[in-house]
C-alpha cells in the first residue's frame, strides 16, 4: 500500500544555533527507515510526469520502487543509468522547480521527495560498495573539454565511456569548477566531488589543471594538437557589478571572489591554510539568488555578527531556492528586502563603513514576468556595514571569445548553439552549460555536457 502522507518525511538538520558557526553539512541524509518510508509516498503513476522534468532524464519512478523494496544498490545504478553525478544533484538540484513540481502528488500535498532519495542512494552506494571501474576500450578518437565543471564532467564521463581519449582544460588548480569554487561546504562537501572527478580519471580521462584556454592554447591549436572534437564548458565566472559609487573600496567582494576564496582556497580554516577573508561584524549581500544565500551564510560562518541579504524586490520573487531561503532565516540572515543599494560609504584610508540604500516598491511586471521595482523618493537610509558582497550574476569570460576566430556569441557574451546539439558556429566546437546560458543550474548543465557527447559521437561517426 502507498503512504498516503501529505508530507514529506522530515529531513535530519544540524541546529540553527550550532550550524551557522561550522561549515558541516547542514542536512544529514535519510536513514535506511526514512528512505523507505518516503519511497512509498510515490504512487508509480504510468505517466510519470517527473520524468518530464529531470534535464538528464532519470527514470525517477523506477529508482523510487527499488528503494521501496530496499535494493538501494539497484536504485543508485538505476539512477547512475542517466546522471554521472547523483551525490551532487541529490544535493544542490532545485528539484521543486522541475521534476518534484511535476509530481502528482503536489494535487495534494507535497511531491515525493525525488532529490532527497536520489542522494541517499548515493550516500549509501558510497558508504557500502567500492567501484571497480573498467576502462572503455579506446576508439582511437581525441576529444578535448574545456573546463571541469559540471557541464564539462558530464561531457568528458559520456565520452569515456564510448572509448574516446578525452583529456579536460581547467583553468584552475583544482577540478570541479563551481561544484568546488562557488557551492559551500555545508551544502556540497568537497570529499563527494573529489570521488566523482576521480571516478572520471579511472575512466580514462585525462584532467589538465591551470591551463587558461585563450592564453595557453587557443581552440584552433587544440584542434592541431589531434583533438577531433572541443567541447567548450568554461562556465559563468565574470561577475557583474551594480557601478554604484565605493564599489572600488576596500571590504567590496564580487560574491565569486569571496565563494572561491571559502571554498576553493579554503579560507574557512584560516590560519591553518594561507587565505584569510575579512568580513568584520556587519555583512551586506546584494543580490536574492541561492549565491547570495551561499554568500549570506558563509560570512555568518567566519563570524560576521549581522548578515543582511539586500533585495530590490519581495520575497515573493526571491529567485533563490525556498529551502534556501529557510535555511538562511533559521541560521539569523536578516532579509533586507524591497531595498536597493545606491552607494557604498567609505572611511578616509577606503575601507567600507556602510552602505546607502533606497527603499523600493513593485510596479507593472517587466520582461521577466516580474514586478518592477520602484524606488520611494526620500526614503533613503543607510546600513552601517563593513564588508559588502556583490551576487547580481555573472557573465561568460570573454576570453575564448576574444581568441576564437568564427565563434558566434550574443551581445552579452553566450556562445550560441544548436539547441538540442550543443554545436557551435565552428565545425566540430561544441558548447555546454553556464558558458552558453549564463549562471544557470547543475543539473541544467549536466544535461547540455550530456547532449553535445551524444553529438560529438555522432559527429566523429560521420553520422
Amino acid at each position: 500500500m502507498p503512504n498516503m502522507s501529505l508530507e514529506k518525511v522530515k529531513m535530519p538538520e544540524q541546529d540553527p544555533k550550532i550550524r551557522n558557526q561550522n561549515f558541516e553539512e547542514v542536512t544529514l541524509g535519510y536513514t535506511e527507515e526514512m528512505a523507505k518510508e518516503e519511497a512509498e509516498r510515490c504512487l508509480q503513476c504510468k505517466h510519470k510526469p517527473c520524468i518530464k522534468g529531470c534535464p538528464v532524464n532519470v527514470q525517477i519512478p523506477e529508482f523510487i520502487k527499488l528503494v521501496a523494496e530496499g535494493d538501494f544498490e539497484g536504485a543508485y545504478q538505476k539512477v547512475k543509468e542517466t546522471n554521472a553525478l547523483p551525490a551532487i544533484c541529490g544535493r544542490v538540484c532545485p528539484q521543486e522547480t522541475q521534476c518534484e513540481e511535476l509530481c502528482v502528488r503536489t494535487k495534494k500535498g507535497e511531491s515525493v521527495g525525488i532529490g532527497r532519495l536520489e542522494r541517499f542512494v548515493a550516500d549509501w552506494h558510497m558508504a557500502h560498495v567500492e567501484d571497480h571501474i573498467e576502462k572503455a576500450a579506446s576508439n582511437g578518437k581525441k576529444v578535448a573539454v574545456i573546463g571541469a565543471g559540471p557541464a564539462g564532467l558530464t561531457c568528458a564521463g559520456d565520452l569515456a565511456k564510448k572509448g574516446y581519449d578525452v583529456t579536460i582544460f581547467e583553468a584552475f588548480h583544482t577540478p570541479g569548477g563551481v561544484l568546488m569554487y562557488g557551492i559551500p561546504e555545508f551544502r556540497l562537501p568537497k570529499e563527494i566531488v573529489t570521488k566523482e572527478i576521480n571516478t572520471l580519471k579511472e575512466m580514462g580521462v585525462g584532467i589538465q589543471t591551470n591551463m587558461v584556454i585563450g592564453k595557453v592554447y587557443s581552440i584552433e591549436e587544440l584542434r592541431e594538437e589531434g583533438f577531433e572534437a572541443v567541447f567548450i564548458g568554461s562556465g559563468a565566472g565574470l561577475p557583474r557589478f551594480m557601478n554604484i559609487p565605493g564599489e572600488n573600496l576596500n571590504g567590496v567582494y564580487s560574491a565569486n571572489e569571496f565563494l572561491t576564496r571559502i571554498n576553493l582556497m579554503k579560507a574557512y580554516t584560516f590560519p591553518q591554510t594561507d587565505t584569510p577573508v575579512r568580513v568584520g561584524k556587519r555583512v551586506a549581500v546584494i543580490g536574492g539568488g541561492n549565491v547570495a544565500m551561499d554568500a549570506a551564510r558563509s560570512a555568518k560562518r567566519l563570524g560576521a555578527e549581522e548578515v543582511y541579504i539586500v533585495y530590490r524586490r519581495s520575497e515573493t520573487e526571491l529567485p533563490a531556492r525556498l529551502e534556501e531561503v529557510h535555511h538562511a532565516k533559521e541560521e539569523g540572515i536578516i532579509f533586507k528586502l524591497l531595498t536597493n543599494p545606491t552607494r557604498i560609504l567609505g572611511t578616509e584610508d577606503g575601507w567600507v563603513k556602510g552602505m546607502e540604500c533606497i527603499e523600493m516598491e513593485l510596479g507593472e511586471p517587466d520582461e521577466s514576468g516580474r514586478r518592477r521595482p520602484v524606488a520611494k523618493q526620500g526614503s533613503e537610509y543607510v546600513i552601517p556595514v563593513e564588508t559588502v558582497i556583490v551576487a547580481i550574476g555573472q557573465s561568460p569570460n570573454p576570453l575564448i571569445k576574444s581568441t576564437t576566430e568564427g565563434l558566434d556569441t550574443h551581445r552579452w557574451g553566450g556562445i550560441i548553439t544548436e539547441e538540442s546539439t550543443g554545436a557551435t558556429s565552428i565545425e566540430g566546437v561544441y558548447a555546454g552549460g553556464d558558458a552558453v546560458t549564463g549562471a544557470a543550474t547543475v543539473i541544467l548543465a549536466m544535461g547540455a555536457g550530456k547532449d553535445a557527447a551524444e553529438a560529438i559521437d555522432k559527429y566523429l561517426k560521420n553520422e
